[in-house]
This record gives structure tokens, sequence and C-alpha cells, in this order.
């Protein structure tokens, strides 16, 4: 996963500054038809999708109010979970990214909404939408990229530390919410020193977050638990098991879409006095999608088009699908990798590569050699008879 500007097979190389400039007009050509066209059945689609979320978690609470019985266990919290799911992807994220602000509607607003969560949302949008969108998969700058818990480059200076990465990969997995809130946060480098410790803005922040995770769990873990009476116990285990799998799930949907094979990533100095052109090529190199149905698409808030989310991430999340054959030829006639392919695909993809950067450079070449010698893809340097 060397950096794109390391690499001595730049996939950009045979691109002019020309090039670039055109792929940028022709991007904003894109963006210009979708926001033209945007209206009454974009509203439509946000509403319905609301309403069904809203319906779905109503009900599987419903059902969970008789989790005592294990068939009302199963369809309660499998219910509960995708409505978690689709209220955190399709709704929430998409909602924060001002994609319906055109609407006009104060209650499916990015400066309104707040989601179900432990990150609040102001913070939230500024470490997301202000600094993963503009500094994309540039290492240093953009901290999604490993969540600054994990080794993402070869050109990173291997320490030991990083034997535990795939470990810790797997914990932020389970507790993706607590991951993204302590993120946010920057709480390494916030309690790094007792001046950032004691900063006022850091402790009112770290005030939000604590308030807005204690409203979660009475909310998930107290006051629906108690409302199943004899369910309670029952309730409170469909919850946090809902509550892992929206984790699960999150977490997975975000490392296809910046961390398999073919998903470039840059240099800081890279970005000075970066063109409109060029914003746009690292939001084409820097990232990948998943292919799959409309299910999978609406389950993923249409992250599985994280490709044309990146490139247009305030245009309706329903639009992606529509543009994508455009955004595809586009990567074709530039001679340029459409990265893309199967959830269980992308998902190994990027599990492969935290476990390859957990490992020294030279120990994995030279494993690498060895695989390769014992399938015979390469000399031994002995002789044969």
């Amino acid at each position: 996963m060397t950096v794109l500007q390391k690499k001595a097979d730049n996939p950009i190389a045979h691109l002019t500054a020309e090039d670039i400039e055109e792929i940028g007009r022709r991007l904003d050509e894109i963006r210009a038809e979708v926001i033209a066209e945007r209206g009454a059945s974009d509203a439509a689609y946000i509403r319905k999708v609301i309403s069904v979320q809203r319906k779905l978690e109503l009900g599987s609470r419903a059902v969970l109010l008789a989790s005592l019985f294990p068939p009302a266990w199963l369809i309660g919290t499998a219910g509960l979970s995708v409505a978690k799911i689709l209220e955190n992807m399709e709704i929430g994220h998409n909602i924060m990214h001002g994609q319906w602000d055109w609407m006009r509607d104060p209650k499916i607003h990015s400066t309104k909404w707040e989601w179900d969560h432990a990150s609040p949302s102001e913070q939230w949008k500024h470490s997301h939408n202000e600094l993963h969108h503009t500094y994309t998969n540039v290492v240093g700058k953009d901290n999604d990229l490993g969540y600054g818990i994990m080794r993402v480059d070869e050109d990173q200076k291997w320490h030991p530390a990083y034997l535990a990465q795939p470990l810790w990969n797997f914990v932020n997995a389970m507790f993706f919410e607590y991951g993204i809130a302590a993120y946010d946060l920057e709480l390494g480098k916030n309690l790094a020193t007792k001046k950032r410790r004691q900063s006022p803005d850091f402790k009112a922040r770290t005030k939000q977050v604590f308030k807005k995770i204690r409203g979660q769990m009475t909310k998930d873990y107290v006051v629906h638990p108690l409302l199943s009476g004899p369910s309670a116990l029952h309730t409170l285990a469909a919850n946090f098991t809902a509550n892992i799998v929206r984790n699960i799930w999150a977490h997975s949907v975000i490392m296809c879409g910046h961390f398999p094979e073919g998903v470039q990533t840059f240099e800081k100095k890279s970005i000075e006095g970066e063109t409109r052109g060029e914003w746009y090529l690292r939001q084409m190199l820097g990232s990948a999608n998943i292919s799959g149905g409309r299910a999978m698409h609406i389950m993923t808030g249409n992250l599985s088009y994280q490709i044309e989310h990146h490139l247009f991430p305030d245009l309706p999340s329903n639009r992606y699908q529509e543009i994508a054959p455009k955004v595809q030829q586009l990567f074709r006639d530039y001679g340029l990798a459409y990265t893309t392919g199967p959830l269980p695909k992308q998902v190994a993809s990027a599990w492969a590569k935290v476990f390859r950067l957990s490992l020294p450079n030279d120990f994995v070449a030279k494993l690498g050699a060895a695989t390769r010698r014992g399938l015979g893809q390469e000399p031994t340097g002995q002789l044969t008879a």
C-alpha cells in the first residue's frame, strides 16, 4: 500500500495536467445534472426510508416485549439490527452530509439531525465531512485511514505494537460507535499532555460525548428492558446484540470503502496547491465500491458506491446508482482502475491488508518469496541433476 507518489508503476503517470482538469470538468457536469433534476421523487425517497425505519424499529421493540420467547427474541433482534443500520447508514450519515438540505425541511436537515450513535452529530460532521472528505487517504492527514490505531502504509515505520493491530481492529469493529466517538474527540492527542487534557474545549466536547452515550445506554439498556417486564434481560441482550451487529456492519462497509487492494494512498505534500481536478482524481483513486443488489446498496447507505459518494458527498444517495455508469465510463476513458467487488471479497482484502501491515516489510517480503518458491513460482537458486 505504498503511497501513489512513490510507486514505480504510477497509475496516473499517463495523465497530463489537461487530462486531469478535463476529468474535473466532466465530473462537474455530472454533478450539475443531478442538482438540476433532484426534486419530489428524491424527497419522497428519503421520507419513505425514514418512515420504514421508524416503523421497523417500533415493531421490533414491540416484539421484544415478549423476548422471553426465542422466536420473538430472534425476530425482534433481527428487525432492530436492520433498523439501527438503516438509521445510521442511509439516514443519519447522508442527512448529516447535507444531501437533503435543499428540501428546506427542518426535520430532515444536516443542522438539526441527531442520530442513534455515541458520537454527537456536530463532532462527527467536523471529523468526517470537513477532515476525512477533504484529506481522503492522505497519510498523516486523514485519520479515517486506520483511525489512528493502525499502520496503513509500508512507508510508515514499523513498531512491535503494530503486531496487535488485527486485534485492535476486531475490537474496534465490535464497538465501532465508541471508537468513532473517541476518534472524533481526538482522544489520543488530547490526552497526551496536561495542557490539552485541561483545555476547556476538550472538556466541553468530552462532556457532550458522555451525555450522548448516557442517553443511548439509558434507552437501550434501561428503559426498553424495563418496559419488557419479565423479558427484561432478554430485551437487554437483544439491544446489545443489535448494537454489535450494527457496529460490525458499519465497520465492514467503511473498511471496504478505503482499504482494499487497489485503493491508493497519498503523501501530505502531494495535495499542496491541489486543483479541483486533482481533488476529484484523489477521490477516484482513494475509494472502492461494493457490488451487489438494491438491498445491499440501501443497507450500506449507498456507501457501496463509495467512489461516487466521495466525488459527490452532498448529492442524494439514491442517485449514486444512476450516475455510477457515467463515472465508470470516465475511468475507462482515462485508463484508470475502478476498484469494486462483492462484499466478502472486499472485506477479505481489507483484513488481509490489516494483517500484512501489522508485520515488518522485510518479513512480509521473505514470507512472500518463500510462498512463491513453495508454489513453484520463483526459482530456489539450487541446481538439479
